[in-house]
Formats: C-alpha cells, sequence, structure tokens
C-alpha cells in the first residue's frame, strides 16, 4: 500500500541524499527505488503543515519536463508522495480537488515550479527586525563646513541646523587644512579627477609611489602599498597571508576591527582567539596550539576604537618573538596622533622596528581617503602580486593621493607636533569635565572617550535629543559594532574644540541624561 505524504521538513527529505538519484541511475532503479519508498516505512506523517514545504518543489524528476520519459516519472512521484487532499497538483488521486486560489503565493508552472521565494518580504522582515531592536541604521544627512570646522549643516530633522560634530575621525581636521586643500587643487588641475585603471593597467602613478615611500619612512619600513581604504588594506593582506603560508595558524586579538577578522576568516587559516589586549593569553595560546617550527601570525589594533584602550604593545611583541610569530599590528586609531613624527602608538614606544606589517589609514588623523600596508620589500611584493583587493580594482584618484601626501608631511613637522599635543589637552580636559560632571566614563589612555549607556533604544534617543535639540551631533554605537548590552556613545574631541564648546556638550548631555531617568555618579 502506498503512503502518500508532504515532508514536514524538506531538509531532511531522505530523496535529498538517495544513492538511486536521478543522474547517477537508469529508469528501472530509479523507479524501483520510489516505489520502495512509498511503501509505509517512511518516517513522516502525511500532513501538510505549510505550502513552503510542499515536495513537489522537491520532486526529482522536475528537469527537463518537457521530455515525455521525465513527465512519466514525474507522475509516478507524484501518484507515490501527494496526499490525496492536495489541491495543488491535479493527479488520479486529487482530481476532485479544487484548483489553488489564483492570488496564492504558490504557483504552479507545468509540473517545473512549486514554490517562489518572496525576496522582497524576506528583506522586510529582516529591516524590522533591525528596527525593533534599535539596531537599524540611520544616516545622519550632513554638510561639514570646510571653513568652520567642526561645524557642519544638518538636514536630518527636515529642517536646516548648524550642528557641533564631536564624532568625527578627522581627529586633527587635516581635511581642510589649507595645504592640503592646495595640494588637491593642483592635483586635480593637472592629473584630472580619476586614476584610469587598476594599479597594473594605467592605474599606477608616480603619485601612488611617492605616497608609498612617505608612508614607509613613516613608520621605519622598507616599502608601502596604498588601499582604497583599510579595511582592504587588512582583508586582504590577511587573506593572502593566511592562503600562501602553509600551515599558518593566525592568533587574534578579541577586540580587533571587522575588517581583520574578516580577512582571518576568509583565509580559512586555523584561527585562535586571545583576550583583548592579554599578552598573557596569546602566550598561553601560542603554547598550547602551535610549534616552534609552525608559522604563526599575530593580529591585533594599538589603540581600540570603541573603548579607546590601547594595547600593551611591547609585551605582545615579546610574546610574538619568543614563539617566532609574524606580527601585524592594525594603527589605524593612531597614525598621525602618536609618535614624534605620527607614526602612532609603535613610534611613541620606540617599537616599530620589531614590527613585521602595519597598516594604518588616511582617512582619519591624515583627513583624506584611502589605507595602507608597510612592511620589508619582500611582503609587500608578495601581496601587491596576490591580493585580490589591490590588483582588481581602480586605484586612488590624483587629488586623495596628492591631498594624503601633504597631510602626512605636515603631521611629520613641528606643526603636526603642536597638532598632536593640543589634541591631548583637549581629550584629556573634556574626559575630566564628564567625569566630574557624573557621567559614565572610564579612565582610558588614548583620545577616544566612550560614554557608557547600555541600550539600545536608549542611547538612540539620546543621540537624537541631544541633535535635535541641542545641535550637537554625538553618534550612538550600538551592535553589531559593540557586544549587545554594551552601547555606547563614542566622543572623538577635536584640537578645535573650544571650552565653550565643552561647556555646551557637558550640560547638554547631563540635562538629556537626567531626561531619560539614567543616574549619574557624584
Amino acid at each position: 500500500m502506498r503512503v502518500r505524504v508532504v515532508l514536514t521538513d524538506l531538509a531532511s527529505c531522505i530523496l535529498q541524499n538517495c544513492s538511486k538519484s536521478p543522474g547517477n541511475f537508469s529508469r528501472p532503479r530509479r523507479l524501483t527505488h520510489t516505489a520502495v519508498l512509498a511503501n509505509d516505512r517512511l518516517p513522516f506523517p502525511p500532513v501538510c503543515d505549510g505550502l513552503e514545504k510542499c515536495v513537489l518543489g522537491q520532486c526529482p524528476y522536475s528537469v527537463e519536463s518537457g521530455n515525455p520519459q521525465h513527465q512519466k516519472e514525474r507522475k509516478d512521484y507524484v501518484d507515490a508522495f501527494v496526499p490525496t487532499t492536495c489541491a495543488l497538483y491535479p493527479c488520479k488521486s486529487a482530481q476532485s480537488m479544487p484548483p489553488p486560489p489564483r492570488n496564492t503565493c504558490l504557483q504552479l508552472s507545468g509540473m517545473r515550479q512549486a514554490i517562489r521565494f518572496d525576496y522582497s518580504s524576506f528583506f522586510e522582515k529582516q529591516l524590522e527586525t533591525k528596527r525593533a531592536t534599535a539596531t537599524y541604521r540611520v544616516f545622519r544627512r550632513i554638510l561639514r563646513d570646510a571653513n568652520h570646522y567642526p561645524f557642519a549643516e544638518d538636514f536630518s530633522t527636515g529642517r536646516r541646523q548648524t550642528i557641533n560634530v564631536w564624532c568625527s575621525n578627522d581627529y586633527l581636521g587635516m581635511s581642510r587644512h589649507p595645504m592640503v586643500l592646495e595640494s588637491a587643487r593642483n592635483a586635480i588641475n593637472r592629473f584630472g579627477i580619476g586614476s584610469g585603471g587598476t594599479r597594473n593597467i594605467s592605474g599606477n602613478t608616480l603619485l601612488h609611489e611617492a605616497l608609498e615611500h612617505e608612508l614607509a619612512d613613516l613608520h621605519g619600513k622598507e616599502a608601502g602599498l596604498v588601499f582604497t581604504s583599510c579595511f582592504v588594506a587588512n582583508e586582504a593582506a590577511i587573506y593572502t597571508l593566511g592562503t600562501l603560508i602553509p600551515g599558518l595558524k593566525i592568533f587574534s586579538d578579541a577586540g580587533n576591527h571587522a575588517s581583520l577578522i574578516h580577512g582571518i576568516r576568509t583565509s580559512r587559516a586555523p584561527k585562535y582567539i586571545y583576550r583583548e589586549n592579554d599578552a598573557g593569553h596569546l602566550d598561553e595560546l601560542m603554547q598550547q596550539q602551535s610549534t616552534p617550527s609552525e608559522p604563526k601570525l599575530a593580529v591585533c589594533e594599538t589603540v581600540h576604537s570603541m573603548n579607546g584602550s590601547i594595547v600593551p604593545l611591547r609585551e605582545f611583541l615579546d610574546v610574538c618573538e619568543d614563539h617566532n610569530a609574524l606580527t601585524f599590528v592594525d594603527e589605524v586609531h593612531a597614525v598621525g596622533l602618536y609618535g614624534e613624527h605620527g607614526g602612532g602608538v609603535a613610534e611613541e614606544l620606540g617599537c616599530m622596528h620589531r614590527i613585521d606589517a602595519i597598516t594604518g589609514t588616511l582617512g582619519k588623523a591624515f583627513g583624506s581617503f584611502g589605507g595602507y600596508l608597510v612592511a620589508n620589500r619582500a611582503l609587500i611584493d608578495t601581496v601587491r602580486s596576490y591580493a585580490g583587493g589591490l590588483i582588481f580594482t581602480t586605484s586612488l584618484p590624483p587629488p586623495v593621493l596628492a591631498a594624503a601626501r601633504a597631510s602626512v608631511a605636515i603631521l611629520k613637522s613641528a606643526e603636526g607636533q603642536d597638532l598632536r599635543a593640543e589634541h591631548r589637552r583637549r581629550a584629556d580636559f573634556v574626559r575630566r569635565r564628564l567625569q566630574e560632571a557624573g557621567l559614565p566614563v572610564a579612565d582610558v589612555p588614548s583620545h577616544i572617550i566612550p560614554i557608557s549607556v547600555g541600550n539600545a533604544k536608549v542611547c538612540t534617543s539620546i543621540s537624537e535629543a541631544l541633535l535635535i535639540s541641542h545641535q550637537i551631533y554625538l553618534q550612538s554605537i550600538n551592535y553589531p559594532t559593540v557586544v549587545k548590552g554594551t552601547e555606547r556613545l563614542r566622543l572623538a574631541p577635536s584640537p578645535f574644540h573650544t571650552d565653550a564648546m565643552t561647556d555646551h556638550l557637558v550640560d547638554s548631555l547631563v540635562k538629556v541624561w537626567r531626561s531619560h531617568n539614567l543616574p549619574l555618579k557624584h
């Protein structure tokens, strides 16, 4: 006796793993196996609990249904497995059932199609989930004012208003430095806007090579390589190392940026995660998970962008040297801001020469756009030759390159030293004022000031209230940028935020904090 069923879970359908699938065996053996499956040995109840799980969508004889032989096999299959209650397929056992409604989302087209995936509904559900958890991203609509940094014009609220930006990564205001702007204008006039191609096909210019030389000199390395962003630089470089070096094991800080994580994942190299900024845990993992002869790559970032902590770099390098590990250090939030010439935390600590590969950005303290990698000549040439993120994309344009080179040169100079000193004083002053007001601000050693909130909806609401009522732009930082339950406001003072601006910020934050019934420390 045949059992006619609709599977309750297509993923568990035994036909998916059938060794007598249509592509491998002759028709008699296929039909024999189908007949066996039609006996009462099937483990599925004859219940249809949803059109999206209908067995018709998994019929192994759906292909090439114009072939009369396939149509016959399809009929045998349907008669064996479709229940008598099914109104979607008018086979012998369902002749008396009415056809499906015309407005059903499931349209049967001949015998080849049973289910259509509703893409729009799927995307809407994903977005609704983001909105319900207050993690849906709303991009503020602003126009920064190069003549009145750190102010901008905001258009997010339906009316134009001037706002004070307290969350920009243009830490030193170099994006509007007169010499940087002049360099960009001159490059446009001489070379045009675009580069015209990839580095390999007409897009490699003297401007690229000059900037790479400038960056290598900044970090005391033999060579450099510029990318369209530091996300690409990190992902492409780590992916290349992870796929090329045989047996490479990667050890990554738990607080590493998404670009570093993405490069590690896509390389598919074995990975081991050590606790954030914990060199001792890194040492334990290397002892447990590797031998001295195995190649290893240790990855960290010096300044953690969302909590403001700084890696104990000397201890990190000590461990890596003990275990003969290649070191990969991200200085994105440190270049331009730390060190005598703006070479980052490694320069400030006097240990640049101990690091194998350093990445940085041109789009934060340097005020331009793009990312870069510096290392010895052999490593750079290897990444240049193998990294798809460099090979298969249009190179950086002339005005960006010229502006970046001018900015790097300025921040290497005495002017850069003065800017860094004022930036440090301003960050310390703002942090102290916020703490004195009772706001939950931790003592962190960097220029980044996180203000802990711990709730996504509240954090977003505070950010909106500051913008609308107090003309202060302070972005809320929610999941997935930070772990759920650790939502925060991320403050980044610049040398151009005055005492009066700081007073306005603190007073406004206290008012909004109280209006949300959040406690202040006293």
